[in-house]
């Protein structure tokens, strides 16, 4: 995928973050979870800019980095939205699958970047 696409793709995916978040009851534990999730589902796609800005490739590799965290702590959020009974997975399923192939994506790309063999 090329950065200009993967950016795209990462605004997407910041924009249903935020159409999710901004769904959930006015609870005060959703509102704590929305609070986090609105964080790091937005940082994916900001930090994936900085990253093609990156200086040199350990730069880059770094930049990544934050993105794959970024990424999988968005998937532990909206797991933990279903798993408390705040919202039904059917209703998040196709975003817990972007955010899981966004993360593939960005793990293998560090990989690349390192010049590590794709496993």
């Amino acid at each position: 995928m090329n950065p200009a696409e993967m950016k795209a793709r990462t605004r997407s995916f910041a924009l249903r973050v935020i159409r999710l978040a901004e769904s959930l009851p006015s609870t005060p534990t959703a509102q704590v979870i929305r609070n986090q999730i609105l964080r790091c589902g937005t940082s994916v796609g900001a930090n994936y800019r900085a990253a093609c800005r990156g200086k040199s490739k350990p730069d880059f590799v770094s930049k990544m980095g934050i993105v794959e965290e970024e990424a999988d702590e968005t998937i532990y959020w909206i797991e933990l939205l279903v798993e408390a009974g705040i919202i039904e997975r059917v209703r998040v399923a196709d975003l817990l699958d972007e955010a899981d192939q966004i993360l593939s994506i960005t793990v293998s790309s560090i990989k690349t970047a390192r010049g590590y063999a794709r496993s």
